[in-house]
């Protein structure tokens, strides 16, 4: 799992952890995300699968893509697709994917790049492996992200930050045994490169065997960690956690998971997401590639997407095309 290390991570600012008044964050909910398949075919699992929408705001759905090794000519991606009224944010672990979009945008994110998209009002999208991986075959493993919009925002002109592994923030837990990569928000004095509309956080920590992370969380936010692999326990409850496990975490001031003292060889450490954001609390409706307010907005979505509003497949690569009027 290379996305981003570090050698020594004694050198890296260290988290605090809590204080006198401090509230760890208590185990609401634990579920066992399902396996499905999406675009071409790739394998998926759905990390929100039967979690109220109410404890996810502002997120709105979570796959882990992988971890798969495939065969030569195995590699899969997605057709070219809309989306309207929120962003999607894909993270690669593993692999090499390239984004391309009916308002010129594209490029090729690979171990630890993170391409934030934010349809706003409305575009086409693909992503896919480059032929040569399609070719020669290899490891996958990403996740992709849905993040709401306000109401104020989803008509906003689409946009993209392409963000690098080596711009993530880092920093290390108290006893400096966990790895945290801060792709956006801000923990303790460590800042993430991703811009938002809605105040939230992410990052990726790579826990070590019998080390504990002590991750301090806003108290406005909601929380939710999903296991990418390996062991260990969430909370001062100590759920027992693994691989496709997501913690619906209650109030608090902390987020605290602590790695297994004995874990497989494949996976030698406990690597979790974990998320959170200030809640949109707007109505929502949504359908397929379209996240709304109303059912209506839903169905003109269609619409626009049906009669080409909402751009046209470029025929070169970088070409760009504008929202259609009518």
């Amino acid at each position: 799992m290379p996305a981003v290390t570090v050698d020594d991570l004694t050198v890296l600012n260290r988290l605090p952890v809590p204080g006198l008044g401090d509230t760890v964050r208590p185990v609401k909910q634990i579920i066992d995300a399902p396996s499905g398949y999406e675009g071409e075919g790739f394998p998926v699992r759905r990390a929100f699968a039967g979690v109220d929408l109410r404890d996810l705001d502002p997120f709105i759905h979570m796959d882990q893509m992988g971890e798969v090794e495939y065969a030569p000519g195995e590699p899969k991606g997605t057709p070219w697709h809309p989306h309207r009224g929120f962003e999607t944010v894909t993270y690669i672990i593993d692999g090499v994917f390239d984004h391309q979009d009916s308002h010129g945008g594209g490029g090729t994110i690979t171990n630890g790049d993170t391409q934030w998209m934010t349809a706003g009002a409305g575009l086409l999208h693909i992503e896919a492996p480059p032929e040569w991986l399609v070719q020669k075959g290899g490891l996958f493993h990403g996740i992709q992200l849905w993040v709401n919009l306000p109401k104020d925002a989803k008509w906003n002109a689409p946009h993209y930050q392409d963000i690098r592994s080596g711009q993530v923030g880092l920093t290390t837990s108290a006893d400096a045994g966990a790895l945290v990569r801060v792709i956006a928000g801000n923990l303790g004095a460590t800042e993430g490169p991703g811009s938002t509309y809605t105040p939230m956080t992410m990052v990726h920590a790579t826990v070590s065997p019998g080390a504990q992370l002590e991750l301090p969380w806003d108290p406005e936010y909601n929380a939710l960690v999903y296991v990418l692999s390996g062991h260990g326990t969430v909370g001062l409850e100590k759920k027992p956690l693994r691989m496709g496990n997501l913690a619906v975490l209650g109030k608090g001031d902390f987020v605290t998971v602590e790695g297994s003292r004995t874990q497989d060889s494949r996976t030698p450490a406990f690597d979790v997401i974990v998320l959170g954001g200030k809640p949109i609390r707007e109505p929502i409706a949504m359908a397929g590639p379209f996240v709304m307010n109303t059912k209506a907005e839903v169905m003109q979505a269609f619409e626009d997407f049906q009669k080409g509003r909402l751009g046209t497949i470029p025929s070169v690569h970088g070409a760009p095309t504008t929202l259609q009027e009518g």
